[in-house]
């Protein structure tokens, strides 16, 4: 699948395409279901099934602090809509300027001249440019004028379809991984490279493999039993997301302690499954009471894998 990141990047081949615009966070089965009606589409007409999306994602540059959590990174939208077979991922750098835009430009500058659109398929609240004047129906009539079709998502969607972002988000802060799978068509999980970290965990015997998170919040925070994937084999183990207060953390961090392995991990990606929350993240009086705690939540989480296999 061809990435484009960044509108600089579209040239004359880009032209010609069957496109979905959208935020497509998680790559769920109602994405997929829409998706999947999208590709039939590009082979109808023998055009690359395009999906088009914003990085930022607006709202986290409008209201970052209420911005909802991310699913999935950029990476992790790209592998999924690779897997589906999405030919072209168009990502556009969304900022205050490409906001300021009028709409019409927006369709005429983008749509129509340099993608070349014949088949558009967008939700009926897609909203766009300049204080969000466009919307659905302005797309329908340009479409007309144009020569390319629109249609709402909602007549690609599985009926009945309750499956949303927002929900797979609930229940994954209920500590719900069981449904958050059913809704994703696959286990949660967060993947990042491994970085160096303070190796404060190994002093006490719980070595940890740091990933940085990629995103403004995350849909899960606290103490998890979790599944690692490493190169294609999985084992199990007990992480921390979070601020890591008691030793006055200031970013968001994901720490995993893997039983049985002693690799190196450095500089690896590596995908967090989480299986079972623990308890809350919290801040510990001393670091002999944290170490004390990692312990029992080391134990916990290794009664919980075994009961769940």
């Amino acid at each position: 699948m061809e990435l484009v990141q960044g509108l600089h990047n579209l040239r004359d081949k880009h032209r010609g395409c069957v496109l979905t615009i959208g935020k497509f966070d998680g790559v769920h089965l109602g994405h997929q279901a829409v998706l999947s009606q999208l590709i039939v589409q590009a082979r109808e007409r023998n055009l690359p099934a395009t999906v088009m999306v914003f990085e930022p994602q607006p709202e986290e540059v409008f209201f970052p602090n209420k911005a909802p959590a991310r699913l999935s990174t950029l990476r992790d939208k790209y592998r999924a809509l690779q897997a589906l077979g999405i030919d072209r991922l168009v990502c556009v750098k969304f900022n205050a300027a490409f906001a300021e835009q009028s709409p019409q430009h927006f369709i005429d500058d983008l749509l129509v001249d340099r993608l070349g659109v014949e088949f558009l398929v967008v939700g009926d609240d897609f909203r766009f440019g300049k204080a969000r004047e466009g919307d659905f129906a302005m797309l329908a009539k340009a479409g007309l004028r144009a020569g390319f079709t629109v249609v709402n998502t909602q007549s690609f969607r599985v009926e009945d379809c309750r499956i949303s972002s927002t929900a797979i988000r609930q229940a994954l802060q209920a500590g719900n991984f069981d449904y958050a799978e059913q809704m994703l068509g696959r286990p949660f999980s967060i993947t990042g490279k491994v970085v160096h970290g303070e190796k404060r965990g190994r002093t006490i015997g719980f070595p940890t493999a740091n990933v940085l998170l990629k995103r403004l919040h995350t849909p899960i925070n606290g103490v998890f039993a979790v599944r690692v994937d490493v190169s294609g084999s999985q084992y199990a183990g007990v992480a921390n997301i979070g601020h890591r207060p008691t030793v006055h953390g200031t970013r968001s961090q994901l720490e995993v302690h893997l039983f049985d392995f002693d690799a190196r991990l450095y500089g690896q990606t590596i995908a967090v499954i989480p299986t079972a929350k623990i308890r809350e993240e919290q801040k510990f009086e001393s670091f002999d009471l944290l170490k004390a705690q990692i312990v029992n939540d080391a134990q916990q989480a290794k009664v919980l894998l075994q009961s769940a296999t």
